[in-house]
């Protein structure tokens, strides 16, 4: 065997497409209550390759599906069994990942390593989460050790209460200033939907109740359009007596999956593939848990450093909104207004709901969409908090850029 060392040329990935469910609400009375949650990934991979028909699907190398609670149907090698039901070839393998809330932002970035190092061409990476089927923690056996050796205070074990430790933190991180931001995210939601911005990325999905029969799910149930700064102010605060977090300033139990294609940037022009994003770098980081929701702050500059960037390049934010108050809190870091346009400009979680596992899908689709109207704007950020104490952020390059300044 030879001695000598063999040199890599990494290639560019490419961000193709992203397409996803609407999101249902949890529960016995939302849309996908009797939907199971492997049917929806496979709704969002069948609809991947309608929508590019000149991918052949023998060309799809990998098939990377994220679930943070691995049972029932949301179990069984997810990533595997999901292209099988969705028709692929049996050639194309697949697997399962695990990153709470980053999952399908793990399956990307992922199989994006695989391609830049040539293990593949083409890949599909999503996320699914089924909470009304299976709740956060279903299941979960931790080891006692971690509070017995006091290894985290109890409170990183719910995410509601790492939100209330965020609070205490930083005080200047208001209930108030929370609130508002999340009826901005209520009305920039409902903006989107009504110029045509939210919906063309959703995958119509069929749906079934023994009550009601057979029904088609078009549009995300979660949102709220007749939200008010009043009618927040008077919901409980669940996770401590007069505390700040609320059902109004913080994502709910939802249920959905989502799904995109990535690829070699010169595989995506040999088939004459869309290219929505060029992927440019990113990092993932571990905070205290018991205040998880600063995660993508030191994410966000590991990606930043490693890409040679500074928050300054970065013209779109899509950060996913699992708590209004951790979302500030990143903004508050780098000297980012509370209202300011680069940020969520579609609305975000708090309005159209967080399906864990597959929320990062959704943050990167958007993006992509975004920077198809925005030539002006070279560089986006997708970051999201990590359950458990982590954060990730993905920084993207659009290519329409148009080379003016931002």
């Amino acid at each position: 065997m030879s001695s000598e060392k063999r040199s890599r040329m990494l290639r560019e990935v490419v961000f193709v497409d992203g397409v996803r469910t609407p999101f249902g609400k949890a529960g016995p009375k939302g849309i996908y209550a009797e939907t199971r949650a492997d049917d929806l990934v496979v709704r969002c991979i069948r609809e991947l390759l309608r929508r590019n028909p000149a991918l052949p699907p023998e060309r799809v190398d990998e098939g990377a599906i994220a679930a943070t609670t691995q049972i029932g149907d949301q179990w069984l090698t997810i990533g595997r069994t999901a292209a099988l039901l969705a028709g692929l070839p049996k050639s194309v393998p697949g697997f399962a990942i695990d990153r709470m809330c980053a999952g399908a932002m793990t399956a990307v970035t992922t199989t994006a390593s695989g391609i830049a190092f040539g293990a593949y061409d083409v890949a599909i990476a999503g996320g699914v989460e089924h909470m009304g089927h299976h709740p956060m923690g279903e299941g979960v056996d931790p080891n006692p050790r971690f509070l017995s050796e006091k290894i985290v205070d109890p409170s990183a074990l719910v995410m509601g209460s790492t939100a209330e430790n965020l609070h205490d933190r930083f005080p200047h991180l208001t209930k108030e200033r929370c609130d508002a931001f999340a009826l901005a995210s209520q009305q920039k939601y409902a903006k989107a939907v009504a110029n045509g911005r939210i919906g063309p990325e959703l995958v119509p999905v069929a749906t079934r109740s023994a009550e009601q029969g057979y029904g088609l799910a078009t549009v995300d149930e979660p949102p709220r359009p007749n939200t008010t700064l009043d009618g927040l102010a008077t919901l409980k605060t669940p996770f401590r007596p007069h505390g700040h977090v609320t059902a109004g300033n913080a994502a709910g139990l939802n249920d959905g999956a989502t799904g995109c294609l990535l690829a070699a940037e010169d595989v995506a022009r040999e088939l004459g593939l869309t290219i929505g994003m060029r992927l440019v770098g990113f990092g993932f980081a571990g905070v205290e848990p018991e205040v998880m929701g600063v995660g993508p702050i030191p994410s966000t500059d590991k990606a930043l450093a490693s890409t040679g960037l500074s928050i300054e390049d970065i013209g779109l934010f899509e950060l996913n909104e699992a708590f209004a108050v951790q979302v500030l809190a990143f903004l508050d870091h780098y000297g980012i207004a509370d209202d300011d346009g680069r940020v969520n400009p579609w609305g975000g979680a708090i309005a159209v709901g967080h399906p864990l596992a597959s929320s990062g899908v959704r943050l990167m689709t958007q993006l992509s969409r975004q920077f198809a109207e925005r030539p002006e704007v070279r560089y986006g950020l997708t970051a999201m908090c990590i359950g458990i104490g982590m954060g990730g952020t993905v920084i993207w390059e659009n290519p329409n850029w148009e080379g003016v300044s931002e």
